[in-house]
Protein backbone atom coordinates (compact mmCIF):
# COMPACT_ATOMS: atom_id res chain seq x y z
CA UNK A 1 0.00 0.00 0.00
CA UNK A 2 1.36 3.38 -0.95
CA UNK A 3 2.66 5.11 1.99
CA UNK A 4 2.37 2.31 4.40
CA UNK A 5 5.47 1.96 5.32
CA UNK A 6 6.17 5.59 7.44
CA UNK A 7 2.72 6.06 8.18
CA UNK A 8 1.74 3.16 9.83
CA UNK A 9 5.22 3.22 11.83
CA UNK A 10 4.00 6.96 12.92
CA UNK A 11 0.41 5.00 13.39
CA UNK A 12 1.73 3.54 15.87
CA UNK A 13 1.28 4.54 19.69
CA UNK A 14 3.78 5.30 22.31
CA UNK A 15 2.74 2.52 24.65
CA UNK A 16 2.74 0.25 21.51
CA UNK A 17 6.16 1.24 20.40
CA UNK A 18 7.38 0.95 23.98
CA UNK A 19 5.62 -3.00 24.32
CA UNK A 20 7.70 -4.20 21.12
CA UNK A 21 10.51 -2.78 21.79
CA UNK A 22 10.38 -4.61 25.49
CA UNK A 23 9.80 -7.61 23.82
CA UNK A 24 13.09 -7.09 21.57
CA UNK A 25 14.83 -6.31 24.58
CA UNK A 26 13.46 -9.21 26.57
CA UNK A 27 15.39 -11.36 24.50
CA UNK A 28 18.61 -9.93 25.44
CA UNK A 29 17.56 -9.74 29.36
CA UNK A 30 17.02 -13.92 29.75
CA UNK A 31 20.13 -16.14 30.92
CA UNK A 32 20.66 -19.25 29.58
CA UNK A 33 18.39 -20.70 32.70
CA UNK A 34 15.50 -19.15 30.90
CA UNK A 35 15.70 -22.16 28.04
CA UNK A 36 13.49 -23.84 30.54
CA UNK A 37 14.29 -27.44 29.33
CA UNK A 38 17.78 -26.87 30.66
CA UNK A 39 16.43 -26.70 34.13
CA UNK A 40 16.50 -29.76 35.69
CA UNK A 41 13.05 -30.69 36.41
CA UNK A 42 13.34 -34.02 38.10
CA UNK A 43 15.21 -32.22 40.61
CA UNK A 44 13.10 -29.42 40.51
CA UNK A 45 10.31 -32.25 41.63
CA UNK A 46 12.37 -33.47 44.17
CA UNK A 47 13.47 -30.20 46.46
CA UNK A 48 9.47 -29.48 46.26
CA UNK A 49 8.61 -32.95 47.20
CA UNK A 50 11.05 -32.89 50.29
CA UNK A 51 11.50 -29.31 51.41
CA UNK A 52 8.24 -27.59 49.95
CA UNK A 53 10.83 -25.01 47.94
CA UNK A 54 13.00 -24.87 44.89
CA UNK A 55 15.81 -22.83 44.00
CA UNK A 56 16.16 -21.88 40.33
CA UNK A 57 19.30 -19.65 40.34
CA UNK A 58 20.49 -17.03 38.11
CA UNK A 59 16.91 -17.23 36.30
CA UNK A 60 16.55 -13.97 35.23
CA UNK A 61 19.56 -11.90 33.92
CA UNK A 62 20.99 -8.54 35.88
CA UNK A 63 19.53 -6.34 33.49
CA UNK A 64 15.92 -7.77 33.20
CA UNK A 65 16.15 -7.70 37.19
CA UNK A 66 16.37 -3.95 36.53
CA UNK A 67 13.76 -3.04 33.39
CA UNK A 68 11.43 -5.04 36.03
CA UNK A 69 12.05 -3.21 39.26
CA UNK A 70 12.31 0.09 37.18
CA UNK A 71 8.62 -0.40 35.99
CA UNK A 72 7.65 0.23 39.94
CA UNK A 73 7.27 4.04 39.73
CA UNK A 74 5.58 3.91 36.25
CA UNK A 75 1.80 5.02 36.06
CA UNK A 76 0.51 2.68 33.70
CA UNK A 77 0.67 -1.17 33.58
CA UNK A 78 -0.36 -2.00 36.90
CA UNK A 79 -4.13 -2.82 37.97
CA UNK A 80 -3.79 -1.93 41.57
CA UNK A 81 -1.46 -0.86 44.76
CA UNK A 82 -1.24 -2.53 47.87
CA UNK A 83 0.22 -0.50 51.27
CA UNK A 84 0.50 -2.92 53.49
CA UNK A 85 0.28 -1.38 56.55
CA UNK A 86 -2.85 -0.39 55.64
CA UNK A 87 -4.24 -4.11 55.83
CA UNK A 88 -1.58 -5.51 58.83
CA UNK A 89 -0.04 -7.25 56.04
CA UNK A 90 3.43 -6.02 57.39
CA UNK A 91 4.71 -2.92 56.15
CA UNK A 92 6.33 -1.77 52.68
CA UNK A 93 3.73 -1.96 49.45
CA UNK A 94 3.19 -3.56 46.07
CA UNK A 95 1.57 -3.30 42.65
CA UNK A 96 -0.46 -6.04 40.63
CA UNK A 97 0.23 -5.66 37.05
CA UNK A 98 -2.73 -5.20 34.68
CA UNK A 99 -3.47 -7.21 31.03
CA UNK A 100 -1.46 -7.52 29.15
CA UNK A 101 1.16 -8.41 31.09
CA UNK A 102 5.13 -7.15 30.42
CA UNK A 103 6.31 -9.26 27.80
CA UNK A 104 9.09 -10.71 30.34
CA UNK A 105 6.77 -11.23 32.97
CA UNK A 106 3.92 -13.07 30.62
CA UNK A 107 7.27 -15.48 29.07
CA UNK A 108 7.93 -16.86 32.60
CA UNK A 109 4.49 -16.85 33.66
CA UNK A 110 3.34 -18.90 30.59
CA UNK A 111 7.30 -20.81 30.28
CA UNK A 112 7.19 -22.08 33.69
CA UNK A 113 3.64 -23.38 33.90
CA UNK A 114 3.88 -26.26 31.75
CA UNK A 115 6.75 -27.98 34.45
CA UNK A 116 4.96 -27.20 37.14
CA UNK A 117 1.73 -28.83 36.03
CA UNK A 118 2.68 -32.16 36.75
CA UNK A 119 4.02 -31.35 39.71
CA UNK A 120 0.55 -30.09 41.43
CA UNK A 121 -1.26 -32.80 39.78
CA UNK A 122 1.12 -35.58 41.57
CA UNK A 123 0.60 -33.20 44.79
CA UNK A 124 -3.19 -33.32 44.52
CA UNK A 125 -3.47 -36.86 43.75
CA UNK A 126 -1.02 -37.88 47.20
CA UNK A 127 -3.73 -35.56 49.02
CA UNK A 128 -6.55 -37.18 47.54
CA UNK A 129 -8.00 -33.96 45.54
CA UNK A 130 -9.85 -34.32 42.58
CA UNK A 131 -9.29 -31.65 40.30
CA UNK A 132 -6.51 -31.90 38.74
CA UNK A 133 -4.50 -29.17 36.06
CA UNK A 134 -3.95 -28.33 32.35
CA UNK A 135 -0.41 -28.37 30.92
CA UNK A 136 -1.54 -25.42 29.22
CA UNK A 137 -1.70 -22.33 30.87
CA UNK A 138 -4.50 -20.32 29.00
CA UNK A 139 -6.66 -23.26 29.94
CA UNK A 140 -5.74 -23.21 33.58
CA UNK A 141 -6.66 -19.32 33.14
CA UNK A 142 -9.88 -19.92 31.05
CA UNK A 143 -11.20 -22.02 34.12
CA UNK A 144 -9.99 -19.64 36.63
CA UNK A 145 -12.43 -16.59 34.32
CA UNK A 146 -15.09 -18.84 33.90
CA UNK A 147 -15.61 -19.08 37.77
CA UNK A 148 -15.11 -14.89 37.78
CA UNK A 149 -11.27 -15.56 39.03
CA UNK A 150 -10.24 -12.60 36.04
CA UNK A 151 -8.04 -9.88 37.64
CA UNK A 152 -4.42 -11.04 37.07
CA UNK A 153 -2.12 -11.47 40.17
CA UNK A 154 1.48 -11.30 38.84
CA UNK A 155 2.99 -8.05 41.13
CA UNK A 156 5.69 -6.66 41.85
CA UNK A 157 6.77 -5.67 46.08
CA UNK A 158 9.06 -2.93 46.96
CA UNK A 159 10.54 -2.71 50.55
CA UNK A 160 12.20 0.38 52.13
CA UNK A 161 14.20 0.08 55.54
CA UNK A 162 12.07 -1.05 58.09
CA UNK A 163 9.62 -2.73 55.95
CA UNK A 164 8.35 -6.29 56.32
CA UNK A 165 6.37 -8.94 54.87
CA UNK A 166 3.88 -10.67 57.50
CA UNK A 167 3.25 -14.22 57.11
CA UNK A 168 1.06 -15.32 54.53
CA UNK A 169 -0.92 -17.54 51.35
CA UNK A 170 -1.78 -16.07 48.05
CA UNK A 171 -4.68 -17.74 47.22
CA UNK A 172 -7.59 -15.16 45.61
CA UNK A 173 -10.48 -17.75 44.68
CA UNK A 174 -11.77 -21.30 44.93
CA UNK A 175 -9.29 -22.40 42.05
CA UNK A 176 -5.51 -22.26 43.44
CA UNK A 177 -2.46 -23.25 41.67
CA UNK A 178 -0.66 -24.84 44.71
CA UNK A 179 2.88 -23.72 43.68
CA UNK A 180 4.18 -19.65 42.71
CA UNK A 181 7.72 -18.06 42.38
CA UNK A 182 9.25 -15.24 43.31
CA UNK A 183 12.15 -14.02 42.05
CA UNK A 184 14.52 -11.96 43.57
CA UNK A 185 15.31 -8.53 41.54
CA UNK A 186 17.52 -6.42 44.00
CA UNK A 187 21.46 -7.07 44.72
CA UNK A 188 22.00 -8.24 48.24
CA UNK A 189 24.17 -6.12 50.11
CA UNK A 190 24.56 -3.68 47.82
CA UNK A 191 20.88 -2.60 47.04
CA UNK A 192 19.65 -3.57 50.47
CA UNK A 193 20.62 -5.38 53.67
CA UNK A 194 18.15 -7.76 55.64
CA UNK A 195 15.32 -8.44 53.80
CA UNK A 196 15.40 -12.83 53.77
CA UNK A 197 13.32 -14.75 52.22
CA UNK A 198 11.27 -16.99 55.03
CA UNK A 199 8.94 -20.17 54.32
CA UNK A 200 7.15 -21.58 56.89
CA UNK A 201 5.93 -25.30 57.78
CA UNK A 202 3.13 -26.29 60.12
CA UNK A 203 3.33 -30.10 60.61
CA UNK A 204 0.01 -31.76 62.21
CA UNK A 205 0.86 -31.19 66.34
CA UNK A 206 4.24 -30.05 65.69
CA UNK A 207 5.68 -26.81 66.22
CA UNK A 208 6.12 -24.32 62.76
CA UNK A 209 9.57 -24.83 61.18
CA UNK A 210 10.74 -21.46 59.49
CA UNK A 211 13.43 -21.82 56.89
CA UNK A 212 15.53 -18.77 55.54
CA UNK A 213 16.15 -19.01 51.94
CA UNK A 214 18.97 -17.36 50.67
CA UNK A 215 18.84 -15.39 47.19
CA UNK A 216 20.49 -13.54 44.76
CA UNK A 217 19.87 -10.72 42.22
CA UNK A 218 17.98 -12.94 39.51
CA UNK A 219 17.42 -15.92 41.42
CA UNK A 220 13.46 -17.33 41.82
CA UNK A 221 12.14 -19.51 43.97
CA UNK A 222 9.23 -21.68 43.90
CA UNK A 223 7.38 -22.66 47.19
CA UNK A 224 4.32 -24.24 48.18
CA UNK A 225 1.26 -21.48 47.98
CA UNK A 226 -0.96 -23.36 50.74
CA UNK A 227 -0.32 -26.81 51.07
CA UNK A 228 2.13 -29.92 50.31
CA UNK A 229 1.89 -33.98 50.47
CA UNK A 230 4.63 -35.42 52.96
CA UNK A 231 4.78 -38.87 53.31
CA UNK A 232 3.71 -40.19 56.69
CA UNK A 233 3.13 -43.75 58.18
CA UNK A 234 0.33 -44.32 57.18
CA UNK A 235 0.14 -42.44 53.82
CA UNK A 236 0.51 -39.12 52.66
CA UNK A 237 -0.93 -36.58 55.20
CA UNK A 238 -1.07 -32.20 54.34
CA UNK A 239 1.67 -29.88 55.58
CA UNK A 240 0.65 -26.14 55.74
CA UNK A 241 3.12 -23.65 53.93
CA UNK A 242 2.71 -19.77 54.75
CA UNK A 243 6.13 -17.28 52.79
CA UNK A 244 7.00 -14.03 53.72
CA UNK A 245 10.20 -11.29 53.78
CA UNK A 246 12.22 -10.50 57.02
CA UNK A 247 12.76 -6.93 58.12
CA UNK A 248 14.49 -5.09 55.21
CA UNK A 249 17.50 -2.86 57.63
CA UNK A 250 18.80 -0.36 54.64
CA UNK A 251 17.88 0.22 51.04
CA UNK A 252 15.39 -0.58 49.14
CA UNK A 253 14.27 -4.03 47.48
CA UNK A 254 11.96 -5.84 44.37
CA UNK A 255 10.89 -8.94 44.10
CA UNK A 256 8.70 -10.37 40.77
CA UNK A 257 5.80 -12.58 42.34
CA UNK A 258 4.62 -14.64 39.61
CA UNK A 259 1.25 -16.48 40.93
CA UNK A 260 -0.62 -18.95 38.67
CA UNK A 261 -4.23 -18.69 38.99
CA UNK A 262 -6.11 -15.33 38.71
CA UNK A 263 -7.93 -13.06 41.67
CA UNK A 264 -11.83 -13.56 41.87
Amino acid sequence: MKGAGPQGRGALSCFERKRRSAMRAARSYLTPKMGMNKINWMEVAGELDTRGHALLPALLAPAACDAIAARYDEDRGFRSRVVMARHGFGRGEYRYFAYPLPPLVERLRTAIYPHLAPIANAWHERMGRDDRFPTDHAAFLDRCHAAGQTRPTPLLLQYGAGDYNCLHQDLYGDHVFPLQVAVLLSRPGEDFDGGDFVLTEQRPRMQSRAEVVPLGQGDAVIFAVNERPVRGTRGHYRVKHRHGVSTVRSGRRHTLGIIFHDAA
